[in-house]
């Protein structure tokens, strides 16, 4: 408890917010043994159960697709999903499940565009996430090859790539693009950095967020969540009326 009383030291704490006014998230990790996230489906059963009880409804579940790491296809993921529906329907876990991806911006992500052979949700949307270091050179090109396909894109957790910290007209010219913008829950308890939670922040004060999800991979990030919805910028978020989550 130490860690978590440093990082919320310079934030007031409030109630806890209920996440059935989000009712759904969608970006998580909960498919076993496929990615970084959960190990096994007893870990994914008691992962669900825990975001059940924070108020979500719908939980749209993203494993990684990324060419050098995780070589995960829609075939993969979709086996993946009912496997987990069928051991939470028998432990009678009753919430709706539902899968997609969250593709890593490379060249395997172009020839999946290409194919269109991309898991989407929602309204066509589509999760995917960038490189730590800089963004791709080739991203405009990328993004309106997406669009072109009849995809609609969702940048997932733009407050956590520091080479835009300092450049919020790189995150106006996404919106610019209609590319939708989808912030990390735990970005505002400083559990990425103080500077990704002044990101996470500056950007609800702009407007610049439709998205909220919790990039859930394991029991860490949910103790964090405990904490990160009684923040004030999250109550913020979660009533403004601008989240699109519960559209899904």
């Amino acid at each position: 408890m130490r860690i978590f009383r440093k990082l919320f030291s310079r934030n007031k704490l409030i109630d806890p917010i209920d996440f059935g006014a989000v009712r759904v998230d969608m970006h998580s990790h909960l498919i076993p043994g496929i990615d970084d996230g959960s190990k096994n489906l007893h870990e994914s059963y008691e992962l669900v159960k825990r975001l059940k009880s924070l108020g979500y409804r719908k939980l749209i579940t993203t494993p990684h697709i990324m060419s050098d790491f995780y070589r995960n296809d829609s075939d993969t993921i979709r086996r993946g999903a009912d496997q987990l529906r069928e051991y939470l329907r028998n432990k009678g876990v009753e919430i709706e499940i539902e899968a997609a991806a969250e593709y890593f911006c490379d060249e395997h992500f172009d020839r999946l565009i290409e194919k269109k052979d991309l898991l989407s949700f929602g309204n066509n949307y589509v999760l995917f996430e960038l490189p730590f270091m800089q963004a791709p050179t080739s991203l405009k090109t990328t993004l309106f090859n997406l669009q072109m396909a009849g995809y609609k894109p969702i940048l997932a957790h733009p407050e956590r790539y520091g080479y835009w910290h300092t450049r919020f007209d790189e995150y106006q010219s996404f919106i610019d693009k209609d590319v939708l913008l989808q912030v990390n829950l735990n970005s505002f308890s400083g559990a990425y950095g103080p500077q990704v939670r002044k990101t996470a922040e500056k950007m609800v004060d702009q407007g610049m967020i439709s998205l909220l999800g919790t990039d859930c991979h394991n029991h860490n990030h949910i103790d964090m969540m405990e904490l990160s919805r009684r923040m004030p910028y999250v109550h913020r978020l979660v009533t403004s009326g601008v989240l699109l989550n519960g559209k899904l």
